[in-house]
């Protein structure tokens, strides 16, 4: 029984490992996977050992791909002019299901943080420079998200881009739709109130 239970306890400390997941939360997703089907516990584990094998950062963009150019690298239908500048991956397919931006990104792989070690350099941000410089880009959309690190982020980033003759815009962010104005805190009302636009 002993030796059942380190085996758990040594799965509970990898979950551990994943952000966001505290001890509680792991030790239930370990139970969860003793009990599923051993098809699909396997599964589950090929398909993590599958992403570790084959999958890679965009040479261009830094957006997930097996190749060397993701799929809206590859687009030539993309609007080449325009970069929107995100954090992480995943946020691509958040700005993908919008479908009114038709440009193509870059991926910081992260935003700035001094008190975590994230300086400038563990970043790609020089890379997007040297991509702004070297291509006829018109726009750099700074889509970072709208808390600290990524406001830094995105003062940093709009700071080396303004010599390059670009134009630097940064997304709005407000209210959302169906919200309601009495329930708003300051910061985000406020927000709204600089991003409105003429009707």
């Amino acid at each position: 029984m002993a030796e059942s239970s380190g085996i758990i306890d040594t799965l509970i400390n990898e979950l551990c490992r994943l952000p966001g997941i505290g001890r509680r939360t792991a030790q239930k997703l370990a139970y969860f996977i003793l009990n599923m089907p051993k098809d699909e516990a396997l599964s589950m584990s090929a398909a993590i050992a599958d992403v570790k094998e084959r999958a890679r950062f965009c040479k261009v963009c830094f957006n997930v791909t097996e190749l060397d150019l993701c799929a809206i690298c590859s687009d030539q239908s993309r609007d080449k002019t325009k970069i929107c500048v995100v954090e992480e991956p995943g946020n691509i397919s958040v700005v993908e299901r919008c479908r009114s931006f038709t440009g193509q990104y870059h991926v910081l792989l992260g935003a700035l943080s001094p008190v975590d070690g994230i300086t400038p350099d563990r970043l790609k941000i020089n890379e997007l420079i040297t991509r702004v410089k070297e291509n006829a880009v018109e726009e750099v959309i700074i889509a970072t998200n709208p808390n600290t690190k990524g406001e830094m982020t995105a003062q940093y980033v709009a700071g080396l881009l303004r010599p390059l003759d670009i134009m630097v815009t940064r997304i709005a962010y407000g209210l959302p739709m169906g919200g309601d104005i009495e329930f708003a805190d300051e910061v985000t009302l406020g927000k709204s109130i600089e991003g409105r636009r003429r009707l």
